[in-house]
């Protein structure tokens, strides 16, 4: 095997290349259009797709330097928190609980599916949890929190490897799923889309929008998201004080919404420092680009490979797990979010929470505006579900099932 090394740099602007070539073929393409698949997922998945053929057909492994991944995640996720006035969670908070049950009770729903494939496949049952919330809803940074318990306390080989392919494959099918889910409760309840054109999140392709931003503003934007960084950098920090093991793109999501908060409390008609207006296109513009080079180097460093050696336990786990998150989102979410358009965005996300991560919910529900209109108040109460209570919540379920 011929390793190839990418430095960051040069994985840097081939991600910027893979979401042009992604937007190329979304463009092209009418059924990705129709089913509102992101354009960071088709080209991160078409260069994880040509990585693995060159493993396979031409004995090269392909490794690319992802440093620059997490700062993206942590810029967008500070652009979401300056974008979220808490002045709207007063119209989002019932909906914000009723989500937080939702993602809760599947959770268990998820783990015990989990349990029971293991069960059946001769294994441990607790190796379930691996192919459950743990990396499913927790993601990358959970499985390997609790991969040292499950391997050295309960004494499950290989619990790493398989919550690692369990979440590429779940990140794969929550990309997949979100739009075509959306897209089905839009046509099978004739739902009205928004006529809010406006969009904060993934709207920057509108020439009217476009047109409001300015050199000044960007500035402002830049600055306010390096603060809304360094504060978030001191807000995990302290959380981390305490004993939780939260990702650190909470601390910016929570820096951001401070930051809002005060700006808007001290400086409600604008200044020369903080100007909301000015500067809010800025942001929108920058989000959008972090989140899109984010997916899409998220994507392209995918080792399909590792995935051979348990296929056949997490082929059959993944396959109940996807169907059984399309079924409760289309029968349950949908429903008791609302049954209206904004519902319906908040299910082309809901794959995103139980699957992927917070940056694929966010994709998949950009991608449905996009085509729609606006939804804000699934834009607040999404990403608030995922960065922090499901990882609260899930860290108490894991425990009471691990035991």
């Amino acid at each position: 095997m011929r390793p190839v090394e990418i430095d960051g740099f040069v994985t840097f602007t081939l991600a910027i290349l893979l979401l042009f070539i992604g937007k190329g073929l979304t463009a092209r393409i009418g059924w990705l259009r129709r089913y509102s698949v992101p354009e960071p997922v088709v080209g991160g998945m078409f260069c994880a797709a040509v990585v693995c053929l060159l493993y396979y057909g031409f004995d090269v492994r392909v490794d690319f330097t992802l440093e620059a991944r997490d700062t993206l995640l942590l810029y967008f996720f500070a652009a979401i928190g300056l974008n979220s006035d808490v002045k709207m969670l007063g119209h989002g908070g019932k909906a914000l609980v009723v989500l937080i049950v939702l993602a809760s009770s599947f959770m268990f729903l998820q783990n015990l599916v989990g349990m029971a494939v293991a069960g059946a496949f001769g294994m441990d049952a607790r190796a379930g949890l691996m192919v459950g919330s743990i990396s499913l809803t927790g993601g990358v940074g959970t499985t390997m929190a609790w991969t040292p318990h499950f391997v050295e306390q309960l004494g499950i080989a290989g619990a790493g490897e398989i919550g690692l392919a369990a979440n590429m494959i779940g990140m794969i099918a929550a990309c997949v799923i979100g739009g075509p889910v959306a897209g089905y409760l839009m046509r099978r309840h004739r739902l009205q889309p928004s006529h809010d054109a406006g969009l904060e999140i993934g709207a920057l392709h509108e020439d009217e929008f476009s047109k409001r931003i300015d050199y000044h503003g960007v500035l402002l934007a830049m600055l306010w998201l390096n603060l809304t960084l360094m504060l978030g950098h001191g807000v995990s920090a302290l959380i981390a004080s305490t004993g939780l093991n939260l990702p650190q793109f909470v601390g910016c999501l929570m820096a951001g919404i401070a930051l809002r908060t005060m700006g808007n409390l001290f400086r409600p008609n604008g200044g020369r420092l903080w100007n909301w207006q000015s500067m809010q296109p800025g942001v929108a513009l920058i989000s959008d680009v972090s989140l899109g080079i984010f997916l899409t180097m998220a994507l392209m460093g995918l080792q399909l490979w590792v995935l051979q050696p348990m296929l056949g336990f997490i082929g059959t786990a993944m396959v109940l797990q996807i169907l059984l998150v399309i079924v409760f989102t289309v029968l349950v979410v949908f429903r008791w979010m609302g049954r209206d358009y904004e519902a319906a965005v908040v299910c082309a996300g809901f794959g995103g929470i139980s699957l992927g991560s917070t940056a694929t919910a966010i994709a998949n529900m950009s991608a449905v505006t996009r085509e729609y209109g606006n939804a804000p108040r699934a834009f607040i109460v999404v990403p608030l579900v995922c960065g922090f209570f499901i990882d609260l919540v899930n860290a108490l379920v894991i425990g009471s099932m691990a035991g």
